[in-house]
């Protein structure tokens, strides 16, 4: 049986927190003095309002929080902060229809980047500031958070970080899960605020750059411009790509990294493929772009390395409209849209490791059928690779494969082409962004049917929480056993 009150107690925290993150905006509402600071702040007080008496009714120091709670409570939870992280957006009137507001907030906290909002530099400033701030929220993950706080609650989070976690990873920055999550923040917040100084300083106003900072640590790709980051100096394109690169690695990496410890850093395997992958692609692309466009060699470089760094991090920011540059080019991006970076990262997708996992075991078959009596074995970074997690990630990819073709073939069913359906389908399940067709770098999500915005709301969700944290739920054996 389920313990409802540890699963209150926690989502009550989890929405004080995300109540208290809204105020975050305020400031910059009373600055500019667009008239939103009321739509901020009564949202902020609704959703503290409403965590506050979840947290205070079920409270309890001796709860424990189980494997099966920790799921109820990073899916549930999920979809109660961007239920409440629509409200302002509907309270201010920026975007007043209900189903187009969740869209927006679950693109928000998912830090996929889809928009339904035509003209974002009419944003008043407080909100668009909380709509960058949602995608950092969304980027480690506010349960991470959370975790990092449970002391307060009395209750254990050694469950809520492995269901939240985003991807399959064994390493370990400390022993004590509170202090992993802090030593993870402690990361996250340096890098967003190093890269707010160097944006700042290399021209972006201050505004601008704590915005765009936020959501390249978070590899959500949120602007507050119409056109992304095309406008963006060339400095700012190269230090933006380079920070949406670290975004996409795996934090314990980034640790090691810090620390020294560069031969760790490089013994990873998802690393070194993250990286060799990235660097190949780079160069295929500012090919295809300089032979196909009047670009110069650094412009093609430039455009190539931003945007090859921006979809396989599942960023989603844009420094050109790259349907113009070549079919090839389109292709390529389309097949990122089923990559991702690494695991225990701040990016969507199916996740570096995934693949390699993939491949190795593929080409190991080969073997086995050759010597069926031999004992061949998959490594990775020189461990054995346990048969249940290579279940884990065969199933979960034949998962994501189900979900992407039955996905697309619904939202063909309201009317839209095969190449905007399949791309919408694999951008918000992954996490990134913009795709193909209607939905191209020189559009936006705001003219599909509300129907399919809905569907791709849930989508965004699922792909976020990894899949099985989600679907899990909905098996009839997790309601069975204990």
């Amino acid at each position: 049986m389920l313990n409802f009150r540890p699963i209150s107690n926690v989502i009550g925290a989890l929405l004080v927190t995300l109540g208290g993150l809204m105020l975050t905006a305020l400031p910059f509402s009373l600055f500019y003095n667009e008239g939103d600071h009321w739509a901020i702040l009564s949202s902020s007080l609704i959703t503290m309002a409403f965590g506050g008496l979840l947290w205070y009714v079920k409270y309890t120091s001796e709860a424990k929080v189980s494997k099966k709670e920790g799921y109820v409570i990073v899916t549930l939870g999920w979809i109660l902060m961007v239920a409440f992280g629509m409200l302002p957006y509907i309270f201010s009137g920026t975007i007043p229809g209900f189903i187009d507001a969740f869209f927006e907030a679950a693109s928000g906290m998912t830090t996929t980047g889809a928009s339904v909002i035509d003209d974002i530099e009419a944003v008043p400033k407080g909100i668009l500031f909380w709509r960058s701030m949602s995608q950092w929220i969304g980027g480690m993950g506010i349960i991470v958070l959370t975790v990092a706080l449970l002391p307060m609650l009395g209750i254990g989070g050694v469950e809520l970080f492995v269901a939240e976690a985003p991807g399959p990873t064994s390493d370990k920055i400390h022993p004590r899960i509170k202090e992993t999550a802090k030593r993870l923040w402690f990361i996250y917040v340096g890098f967003t605020a190093l890269l707010t100084g160097i944006l700042w300083a290399l021209g972006m106003t201050f505004y601008d750059a704590i915005n765009h900072a936020l959501t390249t640590m978070a590899t959500g790709g949120f602007s507050t411009k119409n056109t992304s980051m095309i406008e963006a100096s060339a400095a700012i394109q190269y230090v933006t790509a380079l920070f949406m690169f670290i975004g996409g690695t795996n934090y314990t990496i980034i640790y090691f990294g810090l620390k020294g410890k560069l031969s760790k850093v490089w013994r990873s395997e998802e690393f070194r493929v993250y990286t060799f992958v990235t660097l190949g692609i780079v160069l295929i692309v500012a090919l295809i772009i300089h032979f196909h466009t009047n670009y110069t060699i650094e412009e093609a470089f430039r455009n190539s390395l931003f945007m090859t760094t921006s979809m396989i991090s599942t960023t989603g920011f844009v420094s050109g409209d790259y349907t113009l540059w070549s079919p090839g080019v389109s292709s390529l991006f389309f097949l990122l849209l089923f990559s991702g970076a690494c695991a225990g990262s701040t990016s969507g997708g199916i996740k570096i490791i995934r693949h390699i996992v993939f491949v190795k075991n593929s080409y190991l078959e080969y073997k086995r059928i050759l010597h069926p009596k031999a004992i061949i074995r998959l490594k990775i970074d020189r461990q054995i690779v346990k048969a249940s997690i290579l279940t884990h990630i065969l199933v979960f990819l034949l998962v994501y494969i189900t979900l992407f073709m039955w996905g697309t073939v619904l939202l063909t069913i309201f009317g839209l082409d095969l190449v905007t359906a399949s791309s919408a389908v694999a951008s918000a399940i992954g996490n990134v962004g913009p795709g193909l067709g209607e939905i191209g770098p020189a559009y936006n999500f705001n003219g599909l049917p509300q129907g399919v915005k809905f569907i791709l709301s849930m989508l965004m969700i699922i792909g976020r929480l990894e899949l099985f944290s989600f679907l899990i739920l909905f098996s009839p054996f997790f309601w069975r056993t204990n």
